[in-house]
């Protein structure tokens, strides 16, 4: 079958990361791509499980200190017996 270029761009860092990542590996950076691509098309998927992973922001990061501070001192925790009161304190 004959060989076809294909060109990708990338930013110079990652290129030089990749690069280097794949001479640690043993192997080139084209020889990686054509591994992905005979992968992807084998498999009819991404070769690689996409996911979202998400920083918390600062208000996020709070809640959580805040809710793993509770778990370890119950004494602070602030109960109520009367669920109008807890949401007057909810909603200010």
């Amino acid at each position: 079958m004959a060989n076809t270029d294909v060109t990708i761009r990338m930013d110079e860092t990652t290129k030089t990361e990749l690069q280097n990542l794949m001479n640690d590996l043993g192997m080139d950076v084209n020889t990686f791509f054509i591994v992905v691509a005979k992968q992807a098309v084998r498999e009819q998927a991404l070769p690689f499980r996409p996911t979202r992973q998400e920083t918390p922001n600062f208000e996020t990061l709070k809640a959580m200190m805040e809710t793993e501070y509770l778990i370890e001192h119950p004494e602070a925790r602030k109960t109520y017996d009367d669920v109008d009161l807890m949401m007057e304190d909810l909603l200010g």
